[in-house]
């Protein structure tokens, strides 16, 4: 198990960063007395940190199936440490609009190598057998520690200062953790984390072409993937709809209630709340999977989420947002680690790096899709009772897709 420790350890290194990173850019953007943030610049903040998910993902994947994947956990690492450092500097300028969100967009776009290089590498180095567990470890750590490196720069922040060159400061941070993580990955001796063959054409351009395509075809040949898909797909885009209404009401509507807090400070609380939901679902998930299966505990999830969107997200008070963000978040970790699952047991090696960057494409356009719609009708308060009911009637109308799908393919 030392392969699985070292791997993970890399994975610290690079969502610690990612945390910091998309931290200092929130408290950039989005909370920045220097600065203005209505919806629409908020959903702009949205897509630079998922479209990398959608535009690079296939090509992330073709090539994460082509290329030693310990080289590319540590050029990326290292290319995306030098690409924090140049958007810090544009913070830290009071750079706005376009140049900034192209810097952010290239940090992201390296980090998606990262975060697809280590879920496809995660099977060479546990047995088959312990995929579940040892997947829902990785996981569930790798976000609490993200949450960890998004509280620590929002702690740094205060003490640096929250306007431009504080927010520069803290932001450049995230490359320590960065470079660490390539560091780490140079343990790993070369071809140790595959792939064991390769089945791409043998030029490089055509392979990175054909990588949606050939995970598209990966992904339907497996119906219990498609039936995850489903159900992934209508998590993110509900989930989406409420983080828009939910930084809306922290930055416009909320006021610190004792503890409790709103602003920055609140986003970091609902981090917060939204790691422990995660850890939750990290110690709960195993059991549920051995006690019920995947085919019962993925709607089972879906259907907590409606419920809680409904009874905890309507009150809009800050205490139920933050209960909701447990709730739903612990939800959602529990379908997406039986989904990953689901592809790291079902997938072949050859064929699995382009369908966890297909996983990513599809599922990141459509929270996009869903925020960047969401924000065109949204009040500045957030208070919109009409979107949260719809990201509702989007959990039910996942829960059905899936169990529809589900039972065509047990059919069969």
């Amino acid at each position: 198990m030392a392969g699985f420790r070292t791997l993970l350890f890399t994975r610290f290194g690079a969502q610690f960063s990612d945390g910091m990173f998309r931290a200092g850019l929130a408290g950039a953007v989005l909370f920045n007395p220097e600065r203005g943030a209505d919806p629409l610049t908020i959903a702009g903040g949205f897509a630079v940190l998922l479209l990398p998910y959608s535009l690079i993902g296939p090509f992330a994947g073709a090539l994460l199936d082509r290329w030693d994947r310990r080289r590319v956990l540590i050029v990326a690492n290292l290319l995306r440490g030098t690409a924090i450092v140049a958007t810090a500097v544009a913070v830290g300028f009071g750079w706005s609009g376009i140049e900034l969100f192209v810097l952010a967009l290239v940090v992201e776009g390296i980090s998606r190598f990262v975060g697809s290089g280590l879920s496809a590498s995660l099977p060479h180095v546990v047995p088959p057998g312990t995929l579940v567990t040892a997947n829902a470890l990785a996981t569930t750590l790798g976000s609490l520690v993200a949450v960890l490196g998004g509280g620590a720069a929002i702690g740094l922040r205060t003490l640096i200062g929250t306007g431009n060159s504080g927010s520069g400061w803290t932001t450049a941070a995230a490359m320590l953790p960065t470079l660490i993580a390539a560091a780490i990955a140079r343990r790993f001796a070369r071809g140790r984390l595959g792939p064991d063959r390769v089945d791409e054409p043998r030029d490089a351009l055509l392979a990175v072409a054909r990588g949606l395509i050939d995970g598209a075809r990966a992904a339907l040949a497996v119906p219990s993937v498609v039936a995850g898909f489903v159900a992934l797909l209508a998590h993110r885009a509900s989930y989406g709809i409420s983080l828009l209404l939910t930084v809306l009401l922290l930055r416009y509507s909320f006021t610190d209630l004792g503890l409790l807090k709103a602003g920055l400070p609140g986003l970091g609380q609902l981090a917060a709340m939204a790691g422990a939901g995660i850890l939750l679902a990290g110690l709960l998930t195993p059991r549920l999977v051995r006690r019920l299966g995947r085919r019962r505990a993925i709607p089972g999830a879906l259907l907590l989420a409606a419920a809680t969107q409904a009874g905890l997200g309507l009150p809009m008070t800050l205490p139920t947002v933050l209960v909701a963000s447990f709730v739903i978040s612990s939800a959602g970790q529990v379908v997406k680690l039986c989904v990953d699952s689901t592809i790291q047991h079902d997938v072949p090696d050859e064929a699995r790096g382009r369908v966890f960057s297909l996983y990513d494409t599809l599922l990141n356009i459509t929270q996009v899709i869903a925020v960047s719609l969401a924000a065109t009708v949204v009040p500045l308060t957030g208070r919109s009772v009409p979107l949260l009911l719809a990201a509702t009637v989007v959990y039910l109308l996942g829960t059905a897709g899936y169990l529809v799908v589900a039972h065509r393919s047990r059919a069969e």
